[in-house]
C-alpha cells in the first residue's frame, strides 16, 4: 500500500483502487484537542480539491479537502462518537473516509512519505 500526503495536510493511502484519506500527524498537533467532526454522505462525488469532512478543534475548525477525486465508499462513523481518535491515531484509526479512486493519474502531483517529511522542515 502506497502512502501519498498533500500540501494541506492529508494522507491518502491506496490499496488497489480505494483510497483511505486522513489528516497527518502534523495536522492534528496544529489543530489541538479535535472535539467535532463531520463526515460526507456515502455516494458522495468528490473532485480533487473538494471539501470532504470537517473538523473541529478547541482551537480552530479546518476543512479536509479530497487529495483526489473519486466517490465515498465508506466513512469512519467511529469517529463522530470519538473524534479524540484523531488526535490519537491520525494517520491509522483516525482515517475519515475511502474513496473509489476516480483517476490514479491525480496521485502523481501529490508527495510520497520522505517528501513530505522534507515539505514539513520548511514550515
Amino acid at each position: 500500500m502506497a502512502t501519498y500526503f498533500t500540501k494541506d495536510h492529508e494522507w491518502v493511502r491506496v490499496d488497489g483502487d480505494i483510497a483511505t484519506v486522513g489528516i497527518s500527524d502534523y495536522a492534528q498537533s496544529q489543530l489541538g484537542d479535535v472535539v467535532y467532526v463531520e463526515l460526507p454522505e456515502v455516494g458522495k462525488q468528490l473532485a480533487k480539491g473538494d471539501e470532504a469532512a470537517v473538523v473541529e478543534s478547541v482551537k480552530a475548525a479546518s476543512e479536509v479537502f479530497a487529495p483526489i477525486s473519486g466517490v465515498v465508499e465508506g466513512i469512519n462513523g467511529g469517529l463522530v462518537d470519538q473524534p479524540a481518535k484523531i488526535n490519537e491515531a491520525p494517520e491509522s484509526e483516525g482515517w475519515f473516509l475511502k474513496l473509489i479512486i476516480a483517476d490514479k493519474g491525480e496521485l502523481a502531483g501529490l508527495m510520497d512519505e520522505t517528501a513530505y517529511k522534507a515539505f514539513l522542515e520548511t514550515l
